[in-house]
Formats: C-alpha cells, sequence, structure tokens
C-alpha cells in the first residue's frame, strides 16, 4: 500500500514555482502577496494537504511563542468557576485579542511544589494572578527571562504590577459599619497562606500573613475599629483555605457558633460573603435586621443578592495586565497600575439589633 507523504514547504514551493519566502509569507505576511497569488498558495496547499508553517520551529526562529501565559496557583477549574477570576480572565483576554498573542493558562495546585508546568510553558511572558510572595511557582515564573506582571499580589519592587488600593476599600467597610453603631464583628477571610487553616486566626498570622492582599485588608479592618475604641485582639477571625460558596457559610457558622452576639460579618470576598447568608438563612436570622454581612468584589451574584460590597473592576485589570505585558519592551521601569473601587451599600447592613440585655437593661 502506497503511503502518500505529506507535503512540505519546499515541495509545495517546487509545485507553485515560488521561494518558500513566498509561501511562508502567504501564511505570516499575507501583506506582502498580491490577493490572487495568495489564493493560490493556500489553494495548492489545501490540495496537496500541507498543514502550514510548523508553530514549533517558527517559534524556535523567531524565539516568539506569540502567547502569554497567567499563573495562578489554583485548580484550572478555578479560573471558570470563581466569578473574579472569571471577570479577570476576559479582561487578560480581549488584551492579548488586541496584541494578537494566545493565552496559555498555567495552573498550579496550591498544595503543591510541582513548578515544571511554569518551565515547560512556550510564552512570551507570565501574568501571575493573585499568589502568595513565597509561592514556588512565582519563583520559578522570575527565574524565565520573560517580562512579568502581577496582578493584586504579591507585590514586588521590580516587576510591574496591577491592583487597587486594599487597604483604602475595605476602610470604607469599616467606616461604614462603624457609623452603623457596629462595634462586636467578626471577620472571615480567604486563605493566608500555602498551609491549610480553616481555623480561626490569631494575631501571628494575621500580622505574618504570605498573601498581601488579605493581610492589608486585615491591617486596615484593625487600624479602623482601634481607632473605634474596640479591641482588635477581643475580634475573631475565621480563615477559610478553599474559595467557596460553603467555605464562607461553614465559617461564618464557626464565627457564630463561637460568638452569637456578633452584630456583623465582614467578609473579605463576596463568595465567602454569599456562604455567610446561606448559612444566617439556615439559622433564621435576618439580614440585616439580626445580623449585617458584607463582602468585596463585586460580582454579579452579590448584586442579585443586595450585598453591600466593595465593586472592583476585575475585567479592567485583566485588559490593564495584559496591556503592561505586551508593552513592556517600551519601558525600563516597574510600573505600577492602581485602579479605583466604590463601596455600593446593600440592603445587608443596618444598624445592630438591640439585644435582651440593652433593652431591659439600666
Amino acid at each position: 500500500m502506497h503511503v502518500r507523504r505529506p507535503a512540505t514547504l519546499a515541495s509545495l514551493a517546487a509545485e507553485l514555482g515560488v521561494s518558500r519566502t513566498t509561501v511562508s509569507n502567504a501564511y505570516n505576511r499575507p501583506d506582502q502577496l498580491s490577493p490572487e497569488l495568495r489564493r493560490r498558495v493556500l489553494e495548492t496547499a489545501r490540495r496537496l494537504g500541507y498543514p502550514g508553517p510548523d508553530p514549533v520551529a517558527r517559534s524556535l526562529r523567531t524565539r516568539k511563542a506569540g502567547a502569554v501565559g497567567l499563573l495562578l496557583t489554583e485548580n484550572l477549574s478555578y479560573a471558570f468557576r470563581d466569578p473574579a477570576a472569571v471577570g479577570f480572565l476576559e479582561g487578560l483576554a480581549l488584551a492579548c485579542e488586541d496584541a494578537g498573542q494566545g493565552l496559555l493558562l498555567v495552573p498550579a495546585n496550591p498544595e503543591r511544589e510541582d513548578v515544571a508546568a511554569v518551565h515547560r510553558a512556550g510564552v512570551d511572558g507570565f501574568v501571575v494572578y493573585s499568589v502568595p510572595d513565597d509561592d514556588p511557582h512565582l519563583a520559578a515564573v522570575l527565574e524565565r527571562p520573560v517580562p512579568t506582571v502581577v496582578c493584586d499580589q504579591p507585590e514586588l519592587d521590580t516587576v510591574d504590577r496591577v491592583g487597587i488600593d486594599d487597604r483604602a476599600a475595605i476602610t470604607q467597610v469599616a467606616d461604614h459599619l462603624i457609623e452603623l453603631g457596629h462595634r462586636r464583628v467578626g471577620v472571615v477571610c480567604m486563605r493566608l497562606a500555602r498551609d491549610r487553616n480553616d481555623d480561626f486566626v490569631n494575631a501571628e498570622r494575621q500580622h505574618n500573613a504570605h498573601f498581601h492582599v488579605q493581610r492589608a485588608r486585615l491591617e486596615a479592618l484593625a487600624t479602623a475599629f482601634t481607632s473605634a475604641n474596640v479591641d482588635w485582639t477581643t475580634i475573631p477571625v475565621v480563615e477559610r483555605f478553599d474559595h467557596n460558596i460553603a467555605s464562607g457559610a461553614s465559617a461564618a457558622a464557626q464565627l457564630l457558633d463561637r460568638d452569637p452576639q456578633v452584630t456583623a460579618l465582614i467578609c473579605t470576598s463576596d463568595i465567602l460573603a454569599l456562604g455567610a447568608l446561606a448559612e444566617a438563612r439556615r439559622r433564621g436570622l435576618r439580614v440585616p435586621q439580626d445580623l449585617t454581612i458584607t463582602g468585596f468584589d463585586g460580582i454579579q451574584e452579590s448584586e442579585r443578592a443586595g450585598l453591600t460590597t466593595v465593586r472592583q473592576p476585575v475585567l479592567e485589570k485583566g485588559r490593564a495586565a495584559g496591556k503592561l505585558l505586551v508593552n513592556a519592551a517600551d519601558h525600563n521601569r516597574p510600573r505600577t497600575v492602581t485602579l479605583s473601587t466604590e463601596l455600593v451599600i446593600g440592603t445587608t447592613s443596618a444598624p445592630p439589633r438591640i439585644t435582651e440585655e440593652r433593652w431591659f437593661g439600666p
């Protein structure tokens, strides 16, 4: 049985009686050919079964992969499941489209230190999405001789960064609750380090958190409530490693079991806040009459729930990170883009309930 060998760039050029550069231009630089000549090259290629230039060989020649790598230290499904991550991914994809770049997701399990995926990623640069400062995958990225942009965290003096002013943003939440009269509050926060901790968090762990965003938000809350004469060491803070609604619900349950007199739960993400809302409903607590709940992010689900939260521009974060990366060659010094946020006062915050003790007391 005779098997026809696939056509090559050289055999296609010979068939057409043109140079190999002409064939290559038909695919890579079509503006260099007349429309008629390019049509003839492509039609002959289809007839002979020529698949086009080998992208691997082309990248070896040009030393360009034509793609941006997105590093997120989560499982791959997180990028399509978490609403804030989805918005960021959309913005980054739009920037890549504008620049004619592809996008390669480089997921890294947060509980493993296998950095092989970073080393073998064929990309021209990395966008690092919200990782701790001691993450081994981040260290592997920084070893690569390609441009890097960090979104949110960590803050590195030598790398471009896109983010928000987390301290100022969550201080608005604290000030709102303090003005309403809340002093007995609890906090549900996202993971603070690479080690799993689904429990209450002491002051040392808060202060030494390797996730800069969570550390900044907790420090800002501590400053605001201390200024309101509240001893921050008495405020229960519960951490959750996994970021989903079930984690928010279980954290709220753990906190309310310890201190049923808490009048407000401050959640450092909307996802955790939606879980806290579910737990409040399960307990028969009215929100906000019995319990105020706040979030952070401004995702669509929180808007539908009427959540008091901080709205941040997640899509614009992705777009800005992509623009910084594709224009990295035009700048010598690290750049920082700080995007604005907005406090959204919804229907889940109100003055604290009047307890029986306060009602009947002297």
